[in-house]
C-alpha cells in the first residue's frame, strides 16, 4: 500500500491495466471505510482509484473527521474470478496523511537530539564509538590486535603528537574534542568577551586564585578558586577576569565617595 497524494488511475504504472470491477466498487470502498471510521460523516469525497498492481487497487476519500484535517481514507481490494464473475473483496483500511496534512516531523535520533542540560540524574548517556571527540588512550592502544606493519605504525606515530598518555582511560580526548571544548569555554560567560572580563581589573592568568589545568587546554584555561567571584569552581579563560582579582588594589574610599562605581569593602 502506498501513501502517495491521489493521483489518475494510471499514474504510478501505466503498464497497469485498469480493472473495471475494481474501479467501479467505490460504494464497496465506502462502506469499508465508514465501518472502520465508525461514523459515516468521517468519509467524505471519492477523490480517486490507484492501481496498485495487477488486480488490485486503492480508493481514496476524503477525511471529514476535524481531528485529522487534510487526511485520507484509504480502501485497499483486490479482485479475484470466480466461475466468469469477479469478486472484489477489501483488503485493508487505514487512514493516511494527505499532501495537506499536519503530520509529526521526521524522527531524529536521540543522539542527534540531545543538548547540554539534558541530562539527569540516573540518566544514562553512552559514547558512541566513532565520537569524533575521542581517540584512543594508551590502555586501548595495548588491549587491541595491531597490525604491526610499517605503514599501520608510521600512522600511529604522527596521532602521538599532541597524543594524552590516559594511563586508565580506554580514549582521552581527541584533537576535536579539544578544540569543541576550547571553542565552547571561550565562548561562554566566563571568556575573554563577556562584559565581565572586559571591565575587570586584570586577567585571570596573573591571579592567585587560579587554578591551573594539566593538559594543553592549560595552555588557555583554568579553574578559578575564590568563593566571592562569580567563576567560583568553573572553568575560566586566562585572558577572563573579575572585579575579584587577586591584585586589585583598594581605592582607598567607598562606592559613595566614587561615583559611578560598584567596589566593594
Amino acid at each position: 500500500m502506498n501513501n502517495l497524494a491521489p493521483m489518475a488511475q494510471s499514474a504510478l504504472d501505466e503498464s497497469v491495466p485498469i480493472d473495471p470491477a475494481l474501479s467501479d466498487a467505490i460504494d464497496q470502498a465506502k462502506q469499508a471505510a465508514i465501518a472502520e471510521a465508525g461514523n459515516a460523516e468521517f468519509i467524505g469525497e471519492h477523490l480517486a482509484v490507484i492501481m496498485e498492481a495487477d488486480r488490485l487497487a486503492t480508493h481514496l476519500f476524503t477525511c471529514t473527521n476535524p481531528a485529522y484535517v487534510g487526511w485520507q481514507w484509504a480502501v485497499t481490494m483486490a479482485s479475484t474470478v470466480s466461475g466468469k464473475k469477479p469478486v472484489v473483496t477489501v483488503t485493508d483500511v487505514v487512514l493516511l496523511p494527505g499532501p495537506d496534512a499536519l503530520t509529526a516531523p521526521a524522527w531524529v535520533p536521540w543522539s542527534e537530539r540531545i543538548q547540554p542540560g539534558d541530562l539527569s540524574p540516573g540518566d544514562v548517556l553512552p559514547a558512541a564509538a566513532d565520537d569524533d571527540r575521542l581517540t584512543a588512550g594508551f590502555a586501548e592502544f595495548l588491549s587491541s590486535e595491531i597490525d604491526e606493519d610499517f605503514e599501520y605504525v608510521e600512522e600511529y606515530r604522527g596521532v602521538m603528537s599532541g597524543w594524552e598518555l590516559g594511563l586508565g582511560r580506554a580514549r582521552v580526548l581527541s584533537v576535536v574534542g579539544r578544540e569543541q571544548s576550547a571553542d565552547r569555554w571561550l565562548t561562554s560567560e566566563f571568556g575573554p568577551h563577556s562584559e565581565m572580563a572586559r571591565l575587570a581589573p586584570g586577567p585571570c592568568s596573573t591571579c592567585g586564585f587560579h587554578v591551573p589545568l594539566a593538559g594543553p587546554l592549560g595552555q588557555a584555561f583554568a579553574v578559578c578558586a575564590n568563593a566571592l567571584s562569580p567563576a567560583d569552581g568553573r572553568i575560566v579563560a586566562l585572558n577572563f577576569g573579575c572585579g575579584a582579582h587577586s591584585q586589585t588594589a583598594d581605592p582607598g574610599f567607598t562606592p559613595v565617595e566614587r561615583a559611578g562605581t560598584t567596589t566593594l569593602e
